[in-house]
């Protein structure tokens, strides 16, 4: 087997267990592999089904693992329209709005997750989730066979309440916040034999976010960005992104170059941007208050991480508020048919302000991650269009209709 947890500070190894924790220094765990013994070309990969898949050599997953379902591998869109409006004259648009089998990128973390959970003897599967995850969780649980039990805060968008329940996952709502939900759980997980993929599973979980960073790689040529504007939650994707370019150059697979990382969060939940424009190291958590709450992470577990990949890189982390988000939406659907959910309204506006800012050049290649589907928090735009008069269906009454609403289309 090519791969084991390691501490990631004090660097012990731990083998292939079912754990998230040092119990030596009390520093988090994550996937290290014996590179030397990875032996993977672009025409092997080529030659592969266009999933998340391709990558196999370089995720944590159990010998002789079949997947079930055809993951990631989502669309690199070039976004002239979006560029146009912002200044820029190479932005790519990474689209996991339409990742299977959820529409986020979490149904990545999950496949992966779920692989180790059945190798570790697991009947039941769980999490703590702001909505995304919880959705991933249920749907792949379902049809792997899996038990499962999802936790949420009581306050998640409907859609993504009703996209957990259909699968039928046991759902624990919480009158609490998103992090008292994860402490929750995470006390859970010392008492029952359930594998919580983002606790005691969460180091197999998280690899599964660097086959975006692969894909992105892949999607352009093999070449590697000058720099990418990723949302931040827990922090763990833009961290999981720069580990998998990291990766790719160790192999030979790609150039090396330098990348600028960019993290983009709410304002009303912003612990990691707001530690980057104070120069600080470490995070002061923060209590959520945004409409963004697939990012509403007060606490973010991979924070001093993400901080470290941003700053290390030359890059930068701004914030938007709920306003801009919503604006945001609607900015990146009129201009390159896009809906995404709140975390890419944060990505989009956080962007427009990098760009206003001059952190990134016009000329660069530069990639937008959107993570989740707009059909997932269609709540945030209640109100914001009203509904059309209805007209009788006469060619008089539509004549008179585009005379009074619709002046600008041609005659």
């Amino acid at each position: 087997m090519t791969y084991e947890l390691r501490c990631r500070e004090c660097h012990k190894s731990w083998g292939n267990v079912p754990r998230s924790i040092c119990d030596d220094c009390f520093s988090p765990l994550e996937v290290g592999y014996d590179y030397e013994a990875v032996h993977l070309t672009r025409e092997q990969i080529a030659q592969r089904p266009s999933n998340m898949w391709r990558y196999a050599e370089l995720l944590p997953l159990p010998a002789n693992y079949h997947p079930s379902l055809p993951v990631g591998f989502t669309p690199l869109l070039s976004a002239p329209h979006l560029a146009k409006e912002l200044g820029a004259k190479r932005l790519c648009i990474k689209n996991d709005a339409v990742c299977l089998p959820t529409l986020s990128f979490k149904d990545r973390v999950v496949a992966v997750a779920l692989a180790q959970a059945r190798s570790f003897g697991f009947d039941t599967v769980a999490c703590s989730s702001t909505g995304n995850l919880a959705n991933s969780v249920a749907a792949q649980a379902a049809r792997e066979r899996f038990k499962a039990v999802i936790f949420i805060p009581a306050d998640l968008e409907p859609a993504k309440i009703l996209g957990t329940q259909i699968f039928g996952a046991k759902l624990v709502r919480i009158a609490g916040s998103y992090d008292q939900v994860n402490r929750l759980c995470s006390q859970i997980a010392d008492e029952r034999n359930w594998g919580f993929v983002n606790v005691n599973l969460r180091p197999y979980y998280a690899e599964g976010s660097k086959t975006v960073g692969f894909e992105i790689a892949e999607q352009l040529g093999w070449r590697l960005p000058d720099n990418v504007v990723v949302p931040m939650a827990g922090g763990s994707l833009i961290t999981k992104i720069k580990k998998a370019f990291d990766e790719l150059v160790k192999l030979g697979l790609v150039d090396a170059k330098p990348v600028k990382f960019f993290g983009a969060q709410a304002t009303g939940c912003s612990p990691i941007s707001t530690a980057v424009k104070a120069g600080n190291t470490e995070i002061e958590p923060q209590k959520p208050a945004t409409i963004a709450r697939s990012l509403a992470i007060g606490n973010p577990a991979d924070g001093h991480y993400a901080i470290k990949a941003i700053i290390n890189s030359g890059g930068w982390a701004e914030d938007v508020s709920d306003a801009e988000i919503v604006e945001s939406i609607q900015f990146l659907a009129e201009t390159e048919g896009i809906f995404t959910e709140t975390a890419g309204g944060v990505t989009v506006g956080a962007a427009r302000k990098l760009y206003q800012q001059g952190r990134i050049a016009p000329d660069e290649t530069t990639v937008l991650c959107i993570t989740g589907n707009g059909l997932k928090t269609t709540d945030v735009l209640a109100g914001a269009y009203a509904a059309e008069p209805a007209i009788a269906p006469k060619i008089s009454q539509f004549d008179k209709y585009l005379e009074t609403e619709c002046e600008e289309l041609p005659a």
